[in-house]
């Protein structure tokens, strides 16, 4: 009978825990929709002016339009379209109306284009200002000498090129040559759902598993 009363007391308690953690990530999951909703109406806005001093957190996503001339300098970072395969992002500088020097992420331009010549002179320009966090443990070492980035670290390319640490990235290309790799939010993470589901099923099969068990002890003790 102790051992009936005991295993009841797991299957109960496994069966909360695991519902629990189930639920949470529900709520989570709720927030994250949310929170991403919100980003994607700060992308998507109206462009306004160059903030004087962008702040990486306050600034994120805003969405700008810069008058200026654009550099003939480029950094290439590596990267994957889904479409189009393996190519390259091409960062220029602009020099503002006003004299200031910023970074543009002018967008994707395949493997084969990578030396090709691009526009550069006055222009406007429509996009998003970034800091994309793409460096982790895995991420190859830059190859500055052979203009190879691995990437898009803003402080490090500022330096390379001379310009604030602050980087748009366009909407729309003044260069047909180049494919624009506007800012969205695919690369948020976002597995709440698929959290949540895998405490469920832990949550089923732990009720398999404990209901076997109490039907083992009742066989064994009748």
């Amino acid at each position: 009978m102790m051992r009936q009363i005991v295993a009841g007391l797991f299957l109960v308690a496994g069966l909360a825990l695991f519902l629990g953690l189930g639920v949470w990530q529900l709520q989570r999951l709720a927030w994250k929709q949310g929170v991403i909703a919100e980003i994607e109406a700060v992308i998507g806005g109206a462009a306004g002016p160059l903030p004087a001093a962008p702040d990486p957190e306050t600034d994120r996503y805003r969405p700008v339009r810069v008058a200026g001339e654009m550099g003939a300098e480029e950094l290439h970072v590596l990267v994957s379209s889904r479409d189009f395969g393996a190519g390259f992002r091409i960062i220029s500088p602009l020099t503002t109306e006003d004299g200031r020097r910023i970074l543009v992420d002018r967008g994707f331009v395949p493997s084969g284009q990578k030396t090709a010549k691009r526009f550069a002179g006055p222009t406007v320009i429509e996009g998003n200002l970034h800091w994309p966090d793409e460096r982790d443990a895995f991420t190859p070492a830059d190859d500055p000498d052979g203009n190879w980035w691995y990437a898009r670290d803003v402080a490090k390319m500022a330096a390379a090129l001379h310009t604030e640490p602050v980087l748009v990235v366009l909407r729309t290309s003044p260069d047909s040559t180049v494919m624009p790799m506007p800012v969205t939010t695919e690369a948020i993470r976002n597995k709440h759902l698929e959290y949540a589901l895998t405490w469920f099923a832990l949550a089923a099969t732990w009720v398999v598993m404990t209901g076997f068990a109490l039907w083992r002890i009742r066989r064994r003790n009748g």
